[in-house]
């Protein structure tokens, strides 16, 4: 009888990892995509995208400043939609339960007058799962100096 509520017990237990692994690898693509919508409404323009994965209560951090997430929007509505190229570079997803934490670096190629810079960013981005999905709370970007 021992072996027999081993063996369930380990198959139990293998079958619950395998889908727990599962389950974290489906999370990090849906995460590493809605990053990538960030950048692309943020591209855009969009802030109806945006509106859409950013908490009401949204922080992020940048050069020190807390900036809300209407400031936010405010700030990506009055941009030259041409002038901000982004590019997301590979990114780490570490997944807390329903608190997912996106760490990685992107670089940013804006028009300065007649020339273009590009810059590199390390960001770090703070995700919860709520009733309708995953949505950002919290992000912090600074410049790389080279």
């Amino acid at each position: 009888m021992k072996p027999i509520l081993l063996a369930i017990m380990i198959f139990v237990s293998a079958t619950f990892v395998s889908a727990q692994a599962a389950t974290s690898e489906g999370t990090a693509a849906a995460i590493r995509a809605l990053e990538q919508e960030w950048t692309t409404g943020q591209s855009h323009n969009d802030n109806a995208a945006l509106d859409l994965i950013f908490d009401n209560a949204l922080i992020y951090v940048e050069y020190g400043n807390l900036v809300s997430k209407s400031e936010y929007l405010s700030r990506v509505k009055h941009s030259d939609p041409l002038s901000d190229q982004i590019e997301l570079q590979p990114m780490s997803i570490r997944i807390f339960g329903h608190t997912a934490i996106a760490v990685g670096v992107y670089a940013e190629k804006q028009m300065r007058g007649s020339k273009h810079e590009l810059r590199r960013w390390r960001f770090i981005d703070t995700w919860v799962y709520k009733k309708n999905g995953w949505v950002l709370v919290a992000a912090g970007s600074s410049p790389i100096m080279n």
